[in-house]
């Protein structure tokens, strides 16, 4: 699970855009030929007011700094195309955040098009995640008709030298590597739908190997008119154990239903795993397992789990491997005949924390369908990852100047177990108005809404994920797409 940022933040961005990139917006062939501009939201989890400090780091050119202040609790965002400071930075690049406040930030990538809807978002990462070794556990090249770009991050004090080597599914032998040097903060930037090496088409997975620390970020984008996109970020360590607070089959209007990439993290042994499905009332009520080479990966879809309700499943997921480590992503997708671009990512935690920062947060009550892709909901997942109750759940929502809007108290989750939050279900803070939470994290022309999730029991621990989900029609309330990330642990 990544740490706080504290100090020094290391944020891998992809195809950052400037706003005279945005001036001419066209519709996009495919998510995989769209353009995005970068929106970086940041929390202050500390005590005060936090300076902070952003470093771009172009792919040519010196490095340019843009100063910001933040409240205690309060959440913003700072867009890379609208921002003055930025105005001559165009084209892909990369950032790393200073602050004498602990903050935590997650990637918005806005994209630039009338047909793509769905905003891709990664984590930043803290000056305690890079490592020497990063693993991407899904990497594909115009298979499910998707294709994923990714970058290659240095976070290091001093230059790198790195090797990214793809493996193909079921394989143990690099299908293709490549070896490079990266200056401090700057990043290298990879587009499996233009390596040659690969073949026509790849699915596989990436380990990336470096001579200092490197961290990693990864888009997935469809090549077709189905118009999917979503990001995750690299995983430094394998487990043993991976939890999935989000297991879904044929859920809802839409019929959503998750799948899991799972890679094996080892060079030399096997990985022998299992998935445990866990309906809301903590009971099991499906296995899956297979055995992954060294480097390699392996699927899992839970409606192909035996024993798994096809009608309307909503649960979660533990997925345990013996004889090596692994890391994991989850995916979710959508009936195509309702929802064509519903398709989102999620990286499995190894472990949790009691108290959950969570940067990223809007709900709109009543503008979400008015104008498609305009406003946004969110919903939280939480599941409880330790061995005891997880006692009396408290979900805080704040808006940009860090003010409590509402509370949302939930009961206390066995191990394994998980629950649901999002505004419109908190209590109004005093003070507040009902608006506050039915348009949360929209304020006129500003923006900005976090929360904070934690658990009451001494030792507790918990993960969250969050579903940002966007209307993709005016007249189809099941029509939506949406994409998740993780919330960052604060201690």
């Amino acid at each position: 699970m990544r740490r706080v940022i504290s100090l020094l933040a290391m944020i891998t961005a992809l195809l950052f855009a400037s706003s005279s990139l945005t001036s001419s917006v066209n519709a996009q062939g495919s998510a995989y030929n769209t353009n995005f501009v970068t929106a970086i939201t940041y929390q202050n989890v500390g005590s005060a007011t936090a300076n902070i400090t952003f470093t771009f780091y172009p792919a040519s050119g010196s490095p340019i700094s843009v100063p910001r202040t933040l409240a205690a609790n309060a959440g913003a965002s700072l867009n890379v195309g609208t921002t003055t400071e930025l105005s001559g930075f165009s084209g892909q690049g990369s950032a790393v955040i200073s602050s004498d406040q602990p903050i935590v930030a997650t990637i918005v990538q806005l994209p630039q098009s009338t047909t793509v809807r769905n905003r891709p978002l990664s984590n930043g990462f803290s000056s305690n995640d890079g490592s020497n070794s990063v693993l991407i556990a899904t990497v594909l090249k115009n298979q499910f008709n998707q294709t994923t770009k990714f970058s290659v991050q240095n976070a290091d004090t001093t230059s790198v030298n790195v090797t990214v080597k793809f493996f193909a599914v079921g394989s143990s032998t690099p299908t293709h590597q490549e070896t490079f040097s990266l200056n401090v903060g700057t990043a290298r930037f990879f587009d499996a739908g233009t390596i040659g090496a690969l073949g026509s088409s790849f699915n596989g997975s990436v380990v990336v190997e470096a001579t200092g620390k490197v961290v990693a970020t990864a888009i997935e984008a469809s090549v077709d008119s189905s118009y999917k996109v979503s990001a995750f970020e690299g995983v430094a360590q394998g487990s043993n154990t991976v939890y999935m607070p989000s297991a879904l089959c044929n859920f809802g209007a839409n019929q959503q239903r998750t799948a899991y990439a799972v890679q094996n993290s080892s060079n030399s042994n096997t990985a022998n795993v299992t998935v445990t499905y866990k309906d809301l009332s903590n009971n099991t009520v499906a296995t899956q397992g297979a055995s992954i080479p060294p480097g390699a990966k392996a699927s899992f879809l839970t409606c192909s789990a035996s024993g798994i309700p096809t009608s309307g499943f909503n649960g979660s997921a533990i997925i345990t491997s013996t004889g090596a480590p692994i890391v994991a992503i989850g995916k979710v997708s959508a009936n195509p005949s309702i929802a064509p671009s519903f398709g989102t990512a999620f990286i499995g935690a190894s472990g949790g924390a009691q108290k959950l920062a969570a940067p990223y947060v809007r709900w709109t009550q009543s503008r979400f369908d008015t104008n498609p892709g305009n406003r946004q909901r969110a919903n939280i997942a939480i599941q409880n990852v330790g061995s005891g109750s997880s006692g009396t759940i408290t979900v805080r929502y704040y808006d940009l100047n860090g003010v409590l809007v509402g509370t949302h108290t939930l009961g206390s989750l066995q191990p394994g177990q998980k629950a649901n939050s999002n505004p419109i279900s908190a209590t109004l803070a005093s003070g507040q108005t009902q608006d506050k939470l039915d348009e949360f994290g929209y304020f006129g022309n500003n923006f900005g809404g976090s929360a904070t999730i934690e658990c009451a029991n001494s030792g507790c621990q918990i993960v969250a994920v969050i579903r940002i989900s966007s209307a993709n029609s005016a007249t189809s309330t099941a029509n939506v797409v949406a994409e998740d990330y993780n919330a960052i642990p604060i201690n």
